[in-house]
């Protein structure tokens, strides 16, 4: 039995096999995106439960598809976890205040990553 679905938006295919796998293997339903617009699609047709999103990706960047989320009322209740190599106080900054639940920086522990998409999944 799947524990919910997470878009995982990456454009790094590595670190989006990464993901994909570490989260499938905890039992998640995983749906990847290419690139922001395409996890937007993905987010609006699918809507996961979560979605993890790298912050530096052609076209939308993650924190435009986040306030696309945000901004649209049947998306808003998505838990959202930015996974990014940029980690100076003001990118973190602008991801919380963009709307993040979580904040997570490359290079990452993907074992951390699953603990904090099930922390938030249980939340909802």
């Amino acid at each position: 039995m799947a524990q919910g679905t997470v878009v995982v938006a990456d454009d790094d295919a590595d670190i989006r096999d990464l993901v994909t796998f570490k989260l499938g293997s905890a039992g998640y339903t995983v749906v990847p995106a290419a690139d922001g617009d395409e996890a937007l699609r993905l987010i609006t047709e699918h809507r996961p439960d979560l979605a993890v999103l790298d912050v530096m990706m052609p076209g939308q960047s993650g924190l435009d598809v986040l306030r696309s989320i945000r901004a649209d009322e049947a998306l808003a209740g998505t838990r959202v976890i930015l996974l990014t190599a940029r980690a100076r106080d003001v990118d973190v900054d602008a991801g919380f205040s963009t709307g993040a639940d979580d904040y997570l920086t490359k290079p990452f522990s993907p074992r951390e990553l699953v603990h904090r998409v099930t922390t938030l999944i249980g939340r909802g």
